[in-house]
């Protein structure tokens, strides 16, 4: 348990099907104001992706991820020096977004999803996010299957942090995410959420991924838009700043800094 407020990751999605927003900042200026606009929130680093990762996405080429992500890196580390992740697949998009100005590679594959992969990550020397994942975007929730869940996922955690810093990544430089409702049923989620510690404990920064999830509908029926789940949104990430959480995700950032500066200020009472 930490009463030390998690830092809170801003999410820009430059897709055109993100469940979260369905495209509002595929446009690039858009994307670039709704990124200045989280920085004015309170966002203590930004997520950008090119690529949809939502269950029953379809791949995007690598010429258009990186055409959609890199120019708006690139603005708006013009006028910010706030921390940027890209969030890609691809090593090719790493490298782009690095070269543009990003710090770091935040990858649902944990640099499983190239052959080059954990070779470019300890090239570049950028931060890296690696994160658990059943399966793959399209299948991964295609009847997931685990003996204990959150065993399983800290074993394949601790796995590929071996690998990446077998490949040379530096261990300051690589935090861990457990992929809520990546390859999760309902039942899977709640495990991971509830044995975040375990995580936590593998001693590396977690990053907690939880904002506007399917797995908040589930639990109220009312929340089938997105945007109706931002009460469920932040009582994960609370549990997620009790477990110890370095980061979490998030689409709705002032209030998730609001909610954590308060509960941070409680436990320091």
């Amino acid at each position: 348990m930490s009463s030390k407020r998690p830092k809170v990751m801003g999410v820009v999605n430059v897709t055109p099907d993100s469940f979260s927003d369905g495209g509002r900042f595929l446009d690039e200026a858009a994307a670039v104001s709704h990124a200045r606009r989280l920085i004015a929130e309170g966002a203590d680093l930004l997520d950008l992706g090119g690529e949809s990762t939502r269950p029953g996405s379809d791949p995007v080429s690598e010429a258009d991820e990186i055409a959609r992500v890199v120019p708006v890196i690139a603005a708006v580390r013009r006028d910010s020096a706030i921390p940027i992740s890209v969030d890609t697949m691809k090593p090719a998009v790493a490298r782009a977004a690095v070269a543009a100005g990003a710090d770091i590679w935040n990858d649902v594959t944990a640099l499983r999803g190239a052959p080059d992969a954990l070779a470019t990550a300890a090239e570049l020397g950028c931060g890296v996010v690696l994160m658990h994942m059943q399966g793959e975007p399209r299948t991964m929730q295609d009847a997931p299957r685990y003996g204990d869940v959150v065993a399983e996922v800290a074993d394949f955690l601790a796995e590929r942090a071996g690998a990446a810093m077998a490949a040379g990544v530096a261990r300051d430089r690589i935090t861990l995410d457990p992929g809520i409702g990546f390859g999760k049923t309902l039942a899977h989620n709640l495990a991971l959420l509830a044995g975040l510690d375990r995580i936590v404990a593998l001693g590396f920064p977690v990053l907690l991924g939880v904002s506007r999830k399917r797995f908040v509908r589930e639990l109220d029926p009312t929340a089938v838009e997105a945007g109706d789940r931002l009460g469920g949104s932040l009582a994960a990430a609370l549990a997620g700043a009790r477990a110890g959480v370095a980061m979490v995700r998030v689409h709705d950032v002032r209030e998730t800094v609001q909610a954590l500066t308060v509960w941070s200020a409680i436990d320091r009472s």
